[in-house]
């Protein structure tokens, strides 16, 4: 809005001052009808407003509508002010059209008519007006109608330098919208030339114009590099006083030198011709130079300026790839900012040296950093620092480096942050496997993996170590002792028992001949742990089971007590049910030469990818992993639909996020003998296809989301869309991610918040739009605010429509914005816990309590997990019983604070829960605990 001059637009100044001054919001509604009334006579009754009047009321619209209101008169008016000669008459009436009217407008051929006169204007100040309004409007309209003439306009030797600026500008924004608007022939070199120009500023404009063109069309643009690299050449070798004008903290033409370093980056190589060549690779010398003069300001400003340039020049000196001078000198220079102060730089600076540690030139240069990359993943204080610091780690680690890293990276595993470990341990397993010499060192170190961070441990990764010790038989004897060894183990996790069920099963023979792990010891031993596990893991166990008979006849009577048992026989899991009956069966009338023919010995599996590997790269978008494993024995994944023992992991169906895999398929229930399924398939080592089908929609339960911030919320053959958020006191930060898995583009994209004004009142959501096209295989972000204003109950949804190949769709899907999520973390010792608790006790208004039974087997430490994914402080050692739970927390409102304490007593025996959350305020002791009963 143009400011209020002196006494120009008194009116406009005193209508807005009564708004600011009105004491309620029915004030203020009640001071704007009687304005829009007086408005509306104004244009109506009197037929002798001059430009002045009619550019008042104008603006007196435009800041109601801005103020939020619907505005349906006053365009005729706002398209006359066009036809003035003067500028803050004619300023007023383009913004008015750029805000307000609709493309299919009536008015919008007298607007398209009143742009051309002023187009074709002698003063360039209309000109530039009337470019902004296309720019700003930037429809497929204003490309068809202007098409011709702003390209004419920008190669023009009358147009001003202001103009053409103005008109590259203008150009950019109408080539997004319709992409054969720029012609070609002799108009490509004539914009090519506009490198040339002697106004900076023109260039600047014409760079970004060429950029998007060349995307499009890199060959018929292909000129532009000896123009870009020349100037490129005048701009680093020049003084700063040379370029004063746009010269920045007394770093010449900054943005310029950026936008045609990235320019460049559009070729591979960027020049051809050895002359072009030899003078790109002087300017970067050049640049790697300056980058070791001392700083000519210690403002902010010139260092940010400086190093802007600098990371673009070594994203070219990685992109050619060919100059192993410049990389390795591009390397040491990035090694100077990992102990730089400033957490932006050490970022970049660990984000670069990552491509560079792909490079056979400077891949020994990375190393000698190696020390200190290590200590940035353990000591930096920044999550995203850490994680960039593992990602090199993991791009420089070869053959020499293997053993240390991998250990290192084991080490800060136990303390790492829950966001990166599951990345994590994929990147360890990735390089145990690949640089094993020894496999016995890799069967330790999964098994480390899996002890210390069993929850993050996804199934490729067990899988992956029962294919490798089936695929070599040196290991195998090992492999069978150190997972008998690791059984034993007071605590151990489920990803464990999978391992040594299915190990054991396979080799325990090797191990038997020693009485500390005989036949009837192992079977004890994982028989042990059978009632600890999720029906899944039990019913590999009755497979481990039925193999052990096979191996050792001498315990076929305590095998077959087990599949007797009620609960197996019995079992209200229909899996668990089938196998206990036929396996009994089988072993009760089968001869041992049938049995040893039908459960024999698993066979090598082919060779294939790794499937761990395929999950890294789903995690890491439009980046595939340096560290590829190209091991020629490297079988597949272990396939079976019937029990889901170990599942193939596709590479066809890629993770456009990098959140998380699509769902496994479920374990067939079907009619289909588990004699056939079973014995036929998992031991024989046939794979049967998966029985989910592939165009199925999947959403994950919002419930799902109450204990973690991050993850998939839908998809399906055509998008895929997940979250990453954070929380701090009463203020959210939700990213929404859309990846379009498609070969065609998502017409009119438009995501809509589902949220009353009611419920807006108590969390207040502010949603920012999205471009309406997602491009084929693209993906876009788009942010979510929200603000805890008081308790609230449900959470806001979210509608997202589109259109794919002419076909509509829409989705709907809850966001994870519970309560819950604006907890603070609160210590406090036993003694303030329990008479906090007492004081909370004394009414029963201000508690809520439920007894509820376990819907799965109960694990104390993923109940941890879950407790600590709800945002409570978890208070260790406070309660008596040290299977229960206490924990404290405040939820932070604009409106208050309420304090919050919890109490899961399990019992183990009954498998039941009692849960009781005590606070100030009744409404969010209801809510806790109605969220955190789901969890369990």
């Amino acid at each position: 809005m143009p400011a209020v001059r002196g006494d120009g637009m008194r009116g406009l100044a005193v209508f807005i001052s009564d708004i600011r001054n009105c004491k309620s919001k029915e004030a203020e509604i009640k001071r704007i009808n009687k304005e829009l009334a007086n408005i509306r006579s104004k244009f109506k009754g009197d037929k002798t407003l001059d430009g002045y009047q009619k550019k008042k009321y104008v603006c007196k619209l435009l800041f109601i509508f801005l103020l939020g209101h619907d505005i349906d008169f006053g365009h005729m008016e706002a398209v006359n002010l066009l036809s003035s000669n003067k500028y803050s008459e004619k300023q007023i009436g383009y913004l008015f059209i750029s805000v307000l009217v609709n493309t299919n407008s009536e008015l919008i051929k007298l607007i398209i008519q009143s742009i051309k006169n002023d187009l074709g204007s002698r003063n360039p100040i209309h000109v530039n007006l009337a470019l902004q309004c296309i720019a700003n409007i930037g429809s497929r309209e204003m490309a068809e109608a202007f098409g011709s003439e702003i390209p004419r306009l920008l190669v023009s030797g009358d147009t001003m330098d202001v103009v053409k600026q103005s008109a590259a500008l203008c150009l950019l924004r109408l080539f997004r919208t319709s992409q054969d608007i720029i012609p070609g022939g002799e108009w490509t070199s004539r914009i090519i030339h506009l490198l040339n120009d002697q106004h900076m500023g023109v260039v600047t404009a014409a760079t970004s114009l060429i950029d998007a063109l060349v995307k499009k069309n890199p060959e018929e643009y292909k000129g532009c590099v000896s123009l870009a690299v020349s100037r490129l050449s005048r701009i680093v070798t020049a003084s700063y006083t040379d370029l004063q004008d746009y010269t920045y903290y007394f770093v010449p033409a900054p943005w310029l030198s950026v936008k045609l370093l990235r320019l460049l980056q559009n070729y591979t190589p960027p020049a051809e011709d050895p002359g072009v060549r030899g003078r790109l690779n002087e300017c970067l010398e050049t640049i790697l130079n300056k980058a070791q003069e001392p700083p000519k300001s210690k403002k902010v400003q010139h260092s940010n300026a400086k190093n802007a340039v600098l990371f673009e020049a070594i994203s070219l000196i990685i992109h050619n790839d060919s100059e192993a001078n410049l990389l390795v000198r591009a390397c040491n220079q990035l090694g100077q900012f990992l102990s730089n102060r400033e957490t932006n730089l050490r970022y970049l600076a660990l984000e670069s040296m990552c491509h560079l540690a792909t490079s056979e030139f400077s891949h020994e240069a990375v190393k000698k950093h190696q020390e200190v990359v290590i200590l940035s993943m353990k000591m930096e204080k920044d999550v995203s620092v850490r994680q960039q610091a593992v990602d090199l780690l993991y791009a420089m680690c070869d053959k020499s480096n293997a053993e240390e890293i991998v250990q290192e990276m084991l080490n800060y595993l136990e303390t790492a942050d829950y966001s990166i470990r599951e990345e994590m341990v994929l990147k360890v397993a990735i390089l145990a496997e690949k640089y094993a010499t020894d496999y016995t060192w890799y069967v330790d170190v999964i098994l480390n993996l899996i002890r210390i961070a069993g929850d993050y441990v996804s199934e490729e990764v067990w899988y992956r170590v029962i294919q490798i010790v089936i695929n070599r038989d040196e290991v195998q004897g090992y492999a069978a002792k150190t997972v008998f060894e690791a059984l034993q183990a007071p605590a151990c996790h489920e990803n464990m028992v999978k391992v040594g069920g299915y190990i054991l099963g396979e080799f325990g023979n090797l191990i038997a001949g020693d009485q500390r792990s005989s036949p009837a010891v192992q079977f004890q031993l994982l028989h042990s742990k059978y009632h600890l596990c999720s029906p899944m893991t039990r019913a590999l166990l009755l497979s481990t089971y039925i193999k052990f008979i096979n191996l050792f006849p001498e315990i076929r009577t305590q095998v077959q007590e087990v599949f007797k048992q009620h609960s197996n026989l019995r079992s209200a899991d229909a899996e668990l049910q089938q196998r206990a009956s036929e396996y009994l069966q089988l072993s009760i009338i089968a001869s041992s030469d049938v049995l040893a023919t039908v459960l024999e010995e698993m066979p090598a599996f082919p060779e294939r990818e790794s499937s761990i590997l395929a999950v890294l790269k789903k995690k890491k978008p439009g980046r595939v992993p340096e560290n590829e494993i190209k091991d020629s024995k490297s079988p597949t994944p272990l396939n079976n639909n019937h029990t889901n023992d170990v599942n193939n992991t596709s590479t066809n169906s890629a993770d456009l996020l990098g959140l998380s895999t699509p769902p496994t398929s479920a374990p067939n229930s079907g009619n289909t003998g588990v004699l056939l399924d079973v014995l036929g398939d998992i031991y024989s080592g046939k794979s049967v296809n998966s029985s989910t089908s592939s165009n199925k929609n999947w959403f994950v339960d919002p419930k799902k989301f109450v204990c973690k911030n991050n993850g998939v919320l839908f998809e399906n053959d055509l998008i895929q869309i997940g979250v990453k958020s954070e929380f701090r006191q009463n203020l959210g930060r939700l990213g929404l991610f859309y990846g379009n898995k498609t070969n065609a583009p998502l017409q009119n994209f438009f995501p809509t918040m589902q949220w009353s004004e009611e419920n807006n009142a108590k969390l207040s959501i502010q949603i920012k739009p999205v471009e309406p096209i997602l491009e084929a295989g693209a993906q876009i972000q788009q942010m979510i605010n929200a603000e805890c204003i008081d308790d609230y109950t449900d959470s806001p949804s979210i509608s997202v429509s589109f259109v794919c190949n002419k076909v509509p769709h829409k989705i709907n899907i809850k966001l994870p914005l519970t309560i819950n999520k604006f907890f603070e973390p609160t210590e406090m010792n036993g003694e303030s816990f329990f008479a906090r608790w007492k004081n909370l006790g004394n009414t029963n208004q201000q508690r809520s309590q439920k007894i509820f039974k376990a819907t799965a087997p109960m694990d104390l430490q993923a109940a941890k997990t879950k407790i600590i994914g709800f945002g409570m402080q978890l208070l260790e050692g406070i309660d008596p019983n040290p299977d229960n739970f206490v924990c404290a927390g405040i939820i932070h409102m604009r409106s208050q604070q309420v304090g919050c304490l919890l109490r899961l007593e399990p019992n183990r025996n009954a498998q039941m829960y009692r849960l009781t959350v005590r606070s100030s305020k009744e409404s969010v002791s209801v809510e806790l605990c109605d969220l955190l009963v789901d969890q369990f």
